[in-house]
């Protein structure tokens, strides 16, 4: 049982990482939404392409509040919520596995 506790627990660590990282993303888009960006700029498509997906998902159930784009924030709050959750849930698991 001391392989799956280490699979686990693995899981998890690349979990958090996956996550932290998105989370970071997702707020160098923020801080770049803010300014007109070149849309043609490298970083910027890259970043479009990489949150569009998650935040065009949170947008069809969010309401829009006048020009403030809520799905950010939602973004966000999921992700602390899976990092607070799912993935403590699974490290523990795997501690107690091992």
């Amino acid at each position: 049982m001391f392989i799956l506790g280490n699979l686990l627990v693995a899981v998890a660590k690349v979990l958090d990482s996956i996550l932290w990282a998105y989370s970071l993303i997702l707020f160098f888009w923020c801080i770049i939404s803010w300014v007109s960006p070149d849309p043609f700029n490298p970083i910027v498509q890259f970043l479009r392409a990489v949150t569009e997906p998650v935040l065009s998902r949170v947008r069809r159930y969010m309401p829009q509040i006048g020009p403030f784009d809520l799905s950010v924030i939602a973004s966000f709050l999921l992700i602390v919520f899976l990092r607070s959750f799912l993935v403590k849930s699974l490290f523990d698991l795997g501690l107690v596995l091992r």
